[in-house]
């Protein structure tokens, strides 16, 4: 990997280690812009959402305000989508939707909204909880950030000027993305890189440790025999689960330690996510989780130029009739762009798909679907909204005219 670490660098007392690296093209793989607070300060460089994203491929999440395609549905479509999903206590089985029962459909089956930050151009911070993200192409999608984290996080930013600092929200007033430059004087340190084996096999890619540490600055917490260890995820080259209390850390230095104590490594671990190339990210559950072997990023990260401008989702709807109908696809009433995310499970293993990297979708029983990648890879997916009969269907247009068609009815998507 080119960019070798030349050496470290304090930059604020009781905050954070950042890694001085040489030019790389690496470096371009980190979230970078410009940021306006409210008084009218300007700062530049590369960011970081709290402790946690840092990455172009890492995700923007929140909720969206509204869903505009339930105005092409019959009142009858309306009224048949509200029998499926209310049960006793009036709440929605998944987690995927949020409704609101009342005497319209204004606030009814509002969905998440998740992209990478490689496909958002700006965001436009309206209140502590309402932003308007803009994306590539010149479209504003209205969120908020309710159940989520990303809106009403702290901001860090590595100013060329001025070196860290850490910005609150409600201070702030637009963050402009922009290419991440070649060479950076500093950064949050290196990717955590590597191949986790689990017991659906393996994958290698860039790795989230707990959901959160993804930096080679990042600390592992754990004891050893009493003595506290914050070990640098730098120094590590092995984790592997011993049980589900404890787990043994292997250092580049060749030194082995078995720690126990903490979330990084028990079973209250949220779990390990990996970010894998032409898949999407997979996300491991502890239980199922044997080792990570870490290992050199690759020199070519994905940089802000390679998310192209957000492109809506086409191809053709096959239904239980034999009619096809092809256009543009808006999937579960709710996602209609190639970057948003197809979400599943695999023995207890979850898979977060952009629709971007699917062939095709065929459901199954009630509760699967088939999803083929353009790879040419096949899983069989459950246990979410995007893949069992809890789907609220699909809309496809085709010019001015549009068609619903209900997910039990559906033989075939097919994806351009």
């Amino acid at each position: 990997m080119t960019g070798l670490t030349k050496h470290l660098k304090l930059i604020s007392a009781a905050l954070s280690i950042f890694i001085i690296t040489s030019a790389s093209a690496q470096n371009e793989g980190f979230i970078y812009g410009k940021v306006t607070t409210e008084d009218g300060d300007v700062y530049e460089g590369p960011l970081r959402w709290g402790k946690e994203e840092v990455y172009w491929t890492d995700m923007f999440n929140a909720s969206k305000r509204e869903n505009k395609n339930l105005d092409y549905l019959t009142s009858r479509e309306l009224d048949d989508l509200e029998d499926r999903y209310r049960d006793n206590d009036d709440n929605l089985i998944s987690r995927f939707v949020s409704i609101t029962w009342d005497d319209d459909y204004d606030g009814k089956f509002i969905h998440e909204f998740s992209t990478e930050f490689g496909n958002i151009k700006s965001l436009k911070i309206r209140s502590n909880s309402r932003v308007e993200v803009e994306l590539k192409n010149g479209e504003y999608i209205e969120v908020n950030g309710s159940g989520y984290n990303d809106i009403g996080a702290k901001i860090s930013v590595l100013d060329r000027e001025l070196g860290l600092i850490k910005l609150s929200w409600n201070n702030l007033e637009e963050i402009e993305f922009l290419p991440s430059p070649p060479s950076l004087s500093e950064s949050f340190g290196e990717p955590l890189y590597g191949t986790v084996f689990c017991e659906l096999g393996e994958f290698t890619g860039y790795v989230q440790w707990d959901h959160d540490e993804r930096v080679s600055t990042d600390v592992l917490d754990g004891e050893e025999d009493g003595d506290d260890y914050e070990i640098a995820f730098g120094k590590i080259e092995s984790i592997e689960r011993d049980g589900y209390s404890s787990s043994i850390v292997k250092l580049k230095s060749g030194r082995e330690l078995d720690l126990r104590g903490t979330n990084d490594v028990d079973d209250d671990n949220k779990g390990i996510i990996v970010t894998v190339k032409g898949l999407g990210r997979v996300d491991i559950e502890w239980d199922d989780f044997d080792r990570v072997v870490f290992k050199s990023a690759p020199s070519s990260a994905a940089d802000y130029s390679s998310f192209s401008s957000p492109k809506k989702i086409k191809g053709t709807v096959t239904v239980d009739n034999g009619d096809k109908h092809s256009g543009e696809i808006i999937y579960d009433l709710d996602e209609e762009y190639t970057f948003e995310l197809l979400n599943g499970e695999k023995d207890d293993t979850k898979f977060i798909i952009p629709f971007s990297k699917i062939s095709s979708i065929v459901p199954r029983r009630s509760d699967e679907a088939a999803i083929t990648l353009k790879s040419g890879d096949e899983l069989i997916l459950e246990d979410s909204q995007d893949v069992s009969d809890k789907n609220l269907g699909v809309l496809i247009k085709t010019g001015s005219d549009r068609v619903y068609v209900p997910w039990d009815r559906i033989e075939k998507i097919t994806l351009d």
